[in-house]
C-alpha cells in the first residue's frame, strides 16, 4: 500500500523510519510507545498492535571480562553470620524509625524485632485468607500501604505506564519471579507489573534492606512475598526457594538484583531455567555472573543488562548514592563530616556520587582506584589518589564501592585508628573482609541497629556499619525519584524480552537499546516542567541523526 513500508507503518513516522533503515530492535509494544512519544513529545503512552512484527536486528553487548576470569562462579554469595546478643543495644534509633520519621506513621521496628526469630514457622494469612507468603508481621500492612502511596507520588512515569498500559496487558501470561530490595519503591514496580498482566513472586536480595511494613502491604494485596528484615543466610536461600518451587507454577521471566536468584534457579532447577524467556539484571555483581555463564557457554536464556544502561549508571548509581551515603552515615553514627579524613575505594559512578557529597560537606577525600581512566577523573575532580595501605592509619571513614571482594582486608582493619568507621556502598557484602573479624580475640558490641563496635585486645575499636552490607538500603532510605528511573527501565526491559519474537534475542547478554534509555529519560522530564529543543531538518542531516533519536550511539555509556 502506498505510503507504508514492511512494518505497515505510515510514511514519516518513527516506526516507518526504523523499519526502512532495517534497524528496528524492539517489540511491538515498545515500538508503539516510542512512536507515540516522538509524535507528541509527551509522556502519553498508547499500546496498540502494529500490523507486522519488527525486524530482529539486535546489538549484542560487548564482553569485557578477561579470559582468565571466565570461571563460572559456583559458590553462594558470601554471608556473614550475625553476632549474638553481645553488648548493650540502643533502642533510640531503629532503621524503620529513621526511614519514616519525616513522611509517615509507619511502625518502628526496634532491635528487639531482630531477636524474635524466623517467621518461617508461623502460619499467616491476610484478610482475604491468602497465605502464600512469609513476612514479619501482616498487621503492619496499613502502614506499608501508606509508604507505597508516598513513593507513588515520586514515581510518576512508572505510574503513568501502569495506567496507560493496563488495558492492553503487555505482560499477560508472564510469570515473573523477582529478587530485589523490598522497599516502597520496589512495591510500586511489583504492582505495576501485576497491573500489566504479570503474576509475581518476590524475595529480597539483601538480608537487611526489606521494609517489613511494605512486605506486609504486598502480602495483604495478594502478592507472594518471602522476605523480612534481618534474615539469616539460611532464611535468605529458603525465601528464594519458596518463590521458585511452587507446584503448578513455573516462572518464565526473572528480575534479579545481584544474581542470587538466577544462580539458584540455574543450579537447583535447571529444567525451569531452560524454559525462562528472559532475565533482567540490574547490578554489576549480577551482570558479571551472567557474563561468566555466557563465556562458559552455559547461559541458555537471553538476558538484559540493565546495570550498564545510561539511565541506571548516570542516575541511580550516581545521584542516588550522592544523597544516600550521607543519609546512611548520619542516621547510624550522627557523625560530623567537616574536616574528617575519608577514603573512598572505587571511583565509578557510585564512588563519584559519594565523593561529591562528602566533599560538599567539608571532608578531606582520598580515592583508591585500579582503572587509570577513573583514577585520572578523580585527580581532575580534585581528589587525592592513594593506596589504602598508605592512608589507613589516619582516616576517619573508609567507604567501599568497587563491586570487588576483599577490598578492605584484616591487615587494613588492624592498622585503622581508634573510632574509624567502615562501611560498604557496593551491592555485595564481600568488599569488607568481615569474616576475618569473627575471631576469639576480638569483641563485637552492638550499640545501635546496624552499628557494631569491633574491639581489639588493646581497647582500640572500629565502627562497622550493616556488617559490611549495602549501607544506604540497610541503614537508611534512597531517593524515590531516582529509583523510578531504574524501575521504569526494568519494566520496559521485561516487556521487551517477553514480547520479542522467537529468535530475536539469542542465548546471550544484551545491552538496553539506546532509544529505550532516551525514552525512559523523556518520561521523567515532565517532573521538572522541562522542554526539549528539537533539531531542524538541516541540523539533523548535518549530524546524520534522526530528529527523534537516538542521539547517542549504542556504545555510549
Amino acid at each position: 500500500m502506498e505510503g507504508t513500508n514492511g512494518c505497515g507503518s505510515k510514511e514519516g513516522t518513527l516506526v516507518y523510519e526504523l523499519c526502512k533503515e532495517g534497524n528496528s530492535h524492539f517489540s511491538n509494544y515498545i515500538l508503539k510507545m516510542l512512536e507515540a512519544a516522538a509524535t507528541r513529545r509527551s509522556v502519553n503512552i498508547v499500546f496498540t498492535d502494529l500490523k507486522t512484527e519488527a525486524s530482529n536486528n539486535v546489538t549484542e553487548s560487548p564482553r569485557d571480562t578477561p579470559e582468565s576470569q571466565v570461571q563460572l562462579t559456583e559458590q553462594k554469595q558470601e554471608f556473614n553470620k550475625r553476632p549474638g546478643k553481645i553488648g548493650r543495644r540502643s533502642f533510640s534509633r531503629s532503621i524503620s524509625q529513621s526511614s519514616t520519621d519525616s513522611f509517615s506513621s509507619a511502625p518502628s521496628e526496634s532491635d528487639s524485632s531482630e531477636d524474635e526469630g524466623t517467621p518461617r514457622d508461623k502460619v499467616q494469612k491476610n484478610s482475604k485468607g491468602h497465605g502464600d507468603f512469609c513476612i514479619k508481621n501482616i498487621k503492619q500492612a496499613d502502614f506499608g500501604r501508606r509508604e507505597i502511596e508516598i513513593a507513588e507520588q515520586e514515581m510518576l512515569a512508572l505510574v503513568a505506564l501502569r495506567k496507560r498500559a493496563q488495558g492492553e496487558k503487555p505482560l499477560a501470561g508472564a510469570k515473573i519471579v523477582g529478587c530485589t530490595h523490598i522497599t516502597a519503591q520496589t512495591a510500586v514496580l511489583i504492582e505495576t507489573l501485576a497491573a500489566l498482566g504479570a503474576q509475581c513472586r518476590w524475595a529480597a536480595c539483601n538480608i537487611y534492606s526489606t521494609q517489613n511494613a511494605v512486605a506486609a502491604a504486598l502480602a495483604e494485596a495478594g502478592f507472594s512475598v518471602f522476605a523480612w528484615k534481618g534474615e539469616s543466610e539460611d532464611d535468605f536461600w529458603w525465601c528464594i526457594d519458596r518463590c521458585v518451587n511452587l507446584e503448578g507454577w513455573q516462572p518464565n521471566m526473572i528480575l534479579d538484583d545481584g544474581g542470587d536468584l538466577t544462580h539458584c534457579i540455574y543450579k537447583k532447577y535447571p529444567h525451569v531455567f531452560k524454559k525462562v524467556k528472559g532475565i533482567v539484571e540490574e547490578s554489576v555483581t549480577g551482570v558479571h555472573r551472567l557474563y561468566q555463564l555466557s563465556k562458559a557457554g552455559k547461559l541458555c536464556v537471553p538476558a538484559m543488562n540493565v546495570n550498564d544502561s545510561v539511565t541506571k549508571q548516570k542516575f541511580d548509581n550516581l545521584y542516588c548514592c550522592r544523597e544516600s551515603i550521607l543519609d546512611g552515615l548520619k542516621r547510624t553514627t550522627d557523625v560530623m563530616f567537616g574536616g574528617k579524613q575519608v577514603v573512598v575505594c572505587g571511583y565509578g559512578e557510585v564512588g563519584k556520587g559519594c565523593c561529591a557529597a562528602l566533599k560538599a560537606l567539608g571532608t578531606i577525600v582520598n580515592v583508591t582506584e585500579i582503572d587509570p581512566i577513573c583514577a585520572l577523573q578523580a585527580c581532575m575532580d580534585g581528589f587525592r589518589l592513594v593506596k589504602l595501605s598508605e592512608v589507613v592509619r589516619n582516616v576517619d571513614i573508609v567507604i567501599t564501592c568497587t563491586g570487588n571482594k576483599n577490598v578492605v582486608r584484616r591487615e587494613h582493619l588492624d592498622r585503622m585508628k581508634n573510632g574509624c568507621m567502615v562501611c560498604n556502598m557496593g551491592h555485595s557484602n564481600t568488599e569488607i573482609d568481615v569474616a576475618s573479624l569473627r575471631t576469639a580475640e576480638l569483641t563485637w558490641e552492638r550499640v545501635r541497629s546496624q552499628v557494631d563496635h569491633i574491639i581489639w585486645p588493646d581497647g582500640k575499636r572500629i565502627v562497622l556499619l550493616a556488617e559490611g552490607h549495602l549501607l544506604n538500603l540497610s541503614c537508611s532510605t534512597v531517593p524515590t525519584f531516582v529509583l523510578s528511573i531504574t524501575a521504569t527501565t526494568q519494566a520496559l526491559a521485561l516487556i521487551e524480552l517477553y514480547n520479542a519474537p522467537e529468535g530475536r534475542y539469542k542465548q546471550d547478554v544484551y545491552l538496553l537499546p539506546k532509544k529505550m534509555d532516551e525514552y525512559v529519560a523523556s518520561l521523567h522530564l515532565q517532573t521538572f516542567d522541562a522542554h526539549l529543543t528539537e533539531l531542524t531538518d538541516d541540523q539533523a542531516k548535518y549530524l546524520s541523526l534522526n530528529k527523534n533519536g537516538p542521539f547517542k550511539p549504542n556504545y555510549y555509556r
